[in-house]
């Protein structure tokens, strides 16, 4: 069974770009270099953040589900892109264990790492369909419907 989830996209300005999902906002810009301001991260930062992130989840779960302490719990992302052949590219997950980390959970919680739905997503790539929707109705005074 397949679901669907909405991301309204907005243009506030300049190079910025916000997407709005389950009621939050989340912004974006392009860096000075590219013609932005840099008030935000750039989308593809959010892209490689969303891995990170859900690696994280994975395994702070992980510790939680096992009443492991987390202090000092920390998991960082090195990319190494590649423009002319991005299936070169490298994204690796440094976890850094909490000092007494049980030595017999540790390839645990990198298989529970590994289970981060966004890689997984990643991995087996999605079908991606563009497209223009239809147009607003246009109002008897030439603008558009609300």
């Amino acid at each position: 069974m397949s679901s669907i989830e909405r991301i309204e996209v907005g243009f506030p300005g300049g190079q910025r770009v916000d997407a709005r999902v389950r009621g939050f906002t989340i912004g974006t810009d392009q860096s000075p270099e590219h013609g932005g301001e840099g008030s935000a991260p750039e989308p593809y930062d959010l892209f490689l953040s969303s891995i990170a992130t859900c690696a994280g989840i994975y395994a702070l779960k992980f510790c939680q589900s096992r009443k492991i302490p987390t202090n000092g719990l920390s998991l960082a992302l090195e990319w190494q892109g590649n423009q002319t052949d991005p299936a070169a590219a490298v994204a690796r997950l440094q976890l850094t264990l909490p000092e007494g980390f049980p030595e017999r959970y540790r390839d645990g919680i990198i298989r529970a790492m590994e289970l981060c739905a966004v890689k997984r997503t990643i991995q087996v790539a999605p079908q991606f369909v563009t497209e223009i929707a239809a147009p607003l109705p246009v109002m008897a005074t030439g603008g558009t419907a609300s």
